[in-house]
C-alpha cells in the first residue's frame, strides 16, 4: 500500500495526542463544535474507554503513519431508550480535506455503528454555511430530520443546528 494511502483503523491511546490537536483546531477557530474548551488528553483517554466498552466504534485515517482526521460514534442520548441510536462525530486534521478521507471514515464508522447494533445514526450538524458535512452525511443515505435555530452561540454568532438521521435497520442500507 502506498504511503499516501489512507488507512482506517480502531483508534488506539498513542493517537489521542493528534486526535485533541485536530479536534482543538475546531474549538478554538471554528463553528463546526459547540464546545468552547478543547478536550485534553486525558479527556480523549477516558472517552475512548467509555467507547470501546460500549463495543462502539472510534477510528482514526493514518496516512503515512500519521492520524489525518478521526470519527466516532457515541450514545445520542443518555436515557435506555436511547440505547440503539447513536450520534456520529468527524474531523479531519487542517490540511487533510478534500482527499477522502471522511467519505473512508464514515464508512467505516456506519459498518463499525451496525455491528455494534445500532439501529439509527443521527448527525448534528452546525449549520455555519459550510454544506461539506451535510453533503458527506447525505452521500451515506442521511436524511434531514429537523433544523434546530439559533441553539448554539459561539464566536459571539448564534448558530443553527442540522439533525440529520440514517437508518442501520436490517433491510435498509
Amino acid at each position: 500500500m502506498p504511503n499516501d494511502e489512507p488507512l482506517i483503523r480502531p483508534a488506539v491511546p498513542a493517537d489521542l495526542e493528534a486526535v485533541a490537536a485536530i479536534y482543538s483546531h475546531y474549538v478554538t477557530g471554528s463553528l463546526a463544535t459547540f464546545e468552547e474548551v478543547p478536550p485534553t488528553v486525558p479527556d480523549w483517554e477516558r472517552r475512548l474507554a467509555d467507547l470501546a466498552g460500549r463495543r462502539l466504534p472510534f477510528l482514526v485515517a493514518d496516512v503515512a503513519g500519521q492520524v489525518a482526521g478521526y470519527a466516532y460514534a457515541g450514545p445520542f442520548r443518555p436515557k435506555p431508550a436511547y440505547r440503539h441510536t447513536v450520534e456520529d462525530s468527524i474531523y479531519l486534521a487542517p490540511g487533510s480535506t478534500g482527499r477522502g478521507l471522511g467519505r473512508a471514515l464514515l464508512a467505516a464508522l456506519l459498518a463499525g455503528c451496525a455491528e455494534a447494533g445500532a439501529r439509527q445514526v443521527i448527525a448534528v450538524i452546525a449549520d455555519t454555511g459550510e454544506t461539506a458535512s451535510a453533503a458527506l452525511h447525505r452521500r451515506f443515505g442521511f436524511t434531514d430530520a429537523g433544523l434546530l435555530r439559533q441553539v448554539g452561540h459561539k464566536h459571539g454568532r448564534w448558530v443553527d443546528t442540522l439533525l440529520m438521521q440514517r437508518d442501520l435497520s436490517p433491510g435498509t442500507g
